[in-house]
This record gives C-alpha cells, structure tokens and sequence, in this order.
C-alpha cells in the first residue's frame, strides 16, 4: 500500500495532538515499512506551508529548524517518486494536480487529505481512493 498525505493533513497534526491527523503521522512514523510516497515539488510545498509567519507562530515551542528537521524525518521514512506524467490541469487549485501527480506516478491506492472534495473526480479517473486521516485510520483498523 502506498498513501500521498497533502500538506493539509501534516500542518493539521501539528497544530493538534488530539486530532486524527496526528494520530497518522505517529501511526506512520512507528511503521516499520515505508507506506508515505512524496516528490520535490510536494516536500517544497511542506516546507512553503509549514514554515509561513502565520503557522510558525501557532507552533509555540518549535522553531524553523525543528520544522525543517520534521520534514527531513518525513523524507526519510517516505518513498521518492520522480514526476515522470503531469496531469495539470485536473484539479481546480494546482498544488492539489500536485498531490495527484505524485500519487499517480507512484501508483499510490490512497490520497490521505482534509480536503477531499478538493479532489473530486479523482477515484472515478485514477481510482485512487481519497480519504481523510480518520477514513484511513478506521481503515486501518487503528480508529474505531
């Protein structure tokens, strides 16, 4: 199995513990195989969102470099995927034709997100299911 998280789902589980997003991210990170697939373009969209003013602020006790060093762990326990296909445009917003690119080119069966309806269409063109953390996790089995 093979998931693409938007950058969504990974600001959301750092503003909250308690939410399902976080639960995801230790979810992921505690597996001992690699599920996560990311590309450049999606890690610079981390970086881009994660590291506004505005979200900076709301981290509290996290700096820049510790953000920057979350990412890296999120490389590191992720699949790299090379945009070999671009489907632009698909997607009403072109970071979300981005989410889908990686996913598509890496053959991923789920795009994990707090948007879904950002990705209408997807599953019946790609078959790509689109799901919310709490979707994934139910699942999963790991949310009841």
């Amino acid at each position: 199995m093979k998931i693409v998280i938007d950058a969504n789902v990974i600001l959301s589980a750092l503003f909250s513990q308690n939410g399902a997003s976080n639960r995801l991210l230790i979810w992921l990170f505690s597996q001992k195989k690699n599920y996560n697939v990311i590309s450049n373009t999606l890690v610079t969209e981390f970086e881009d969102i994660l590291t506004r003013d505005k979200n900076m602020k709301k981290f509290a006790n996290l700096s820049r470099e510790d953000i920057e060093s979350f990412i890296d762990d999120i490389c590191l326990i992720s699949f790299y995927q090379k945009i070999n296909f671009l489907w632009r445009p698909f997607l009403k917003d072109q970071k979300d034709d981005m989410v889908l690119e990686v996913a598509f080119n890496a053959g991923a069966d789920v795009i994990v997100t707090g948007n879904i309806k950002d990705f209408k269409n997807v599953t019946k063109h790609f078959g790509i299911k689109i799901l919310t953390p709490q979707e994934f996790l139910k699942q999963l089995g790991e949310l009841s």
